[in-house]
């Protein structure tokens, strides 16, 4: 009967891991403000200058009533723009969490219902220049229905059910000092595979005391000197203190448009105005 639970209890425990799998994946996936019925506006979150104070908006696009719970998670980037849950700042990462608080904790939002999620500064906290980052987490809190398996109240038998649970998160930063960011653009190449389409391959190069986020752009020079927009992917970070990320990009084009030669122009435009724009470019003959 011993060996029985702790088989028993294993599975639970393997099937835990399974769940948090599957919420991790989600939450942390391509940066995205919307899952499920949820939607998250916006999708991040800059303290810098005087700014003491951000609103988030959630809103409940479904058709049932919906309660989430906020929280802060640690994450960390990989060199292939994945995301892992830490609980340790790596060497050069600072956590924001501990300088920050949020209200309300729980939401319960009606169908097409919305509510602001505060987030603010706490008064008189004395930080070191640089960038603290930590991620506001918005889990969905599952409903449970007792008998809803069928079962009557005199069956024994065990019985187990996995139930996914879904989240958003968005990235918290802090920004305190000069920044000394810059990026760039390397290893580029091209790939056209039979039965796929084709794609743009290369890195994003992080230098400085912070992260670099902005929006790219691809486009194709034929070789008369035509331009052609071929790809376009927004809201790309690299988070300090990772060195670099990998992006990949699948490319359109008119049919008219032949990419396999020319050249391509990658731009990774960095800034929300004309006057804190930047703009990093590399070109890429097509051979």
């Amino acid at each position: 009967m011993l060996t029985c639970f702790r088989h028993i209890k294993q599975f639970i425990s393997d099937s835990l891991a399974i769940v948090l799998l599957v919420v991790m994946t989600i939450a942390f996936s391509r940066e995205a403000a919307a899952q499920g019925n949820l939607l998250v506006n916006p999708k991040r979150v800059v303290f810098e200058g005087q700014k003491k104070t951000h609103d988030i908006n959630l809103a409940n696009t479904g058709q049932d009533s919906a309660e989430y719970v906020v929280s802060f998670i640690q994450i960390r980037m990989t060199e292939d723009g994945r995301f892992e849950e830490i609980t340790v700042p790596d060497s050069g990462q600072n956590f924001a969490s501990d300088y920050l608080r949020v209200y309300p904790k729980k939401v319960r939002l009606a169908p097409n219902e919305s509510q602001l999620v505060k987030v603010q500064l706490k008064p008189g906290m004395d930080m070191a220049a640089g960038e603290y980052r930590s991620h506001l987490y918005f889990r969905a809190v599952s409903k449970e229905t007792a008998g809803a398996d069928g079962k009557s109240a005199a069956d024994t038998s065990l019985s187990i059910r996995i139930t996914p649970v879904f989240g958003i998160s968005i990235p918290v930063i802090i920004r305190q000092g000069v920044s000394t960011a810059e990026a760039s653009i390397s290893d580029i190449r091209f790939e056209k595979q039979a039965g796929s389409d084709p794609a743009i391959v290369f890195k994003i190069n992080r230098t400085g005391n912070m992260s670099v986020y902005g929006d790219i752009q691809v486009k194709h020079v034929s070789k008369s000197g035509k331009l052609t927009d071929v790809g376009l992917l927004k809201g790309i970070s690299v988070y300090s203190p990772v060195k670099s990320r990998e992006v990949r990009m699948n490319l359109t084009a008119p049919e008219n448009t032949d990419l396999r030669n020319g050249k391509f122009v990658v731009n990774y435009v960095m800034g929300t105005s004309s006057k804190d724009r930047v703009v990093v470019t590399a070109e890429h003959p097509i051979l």
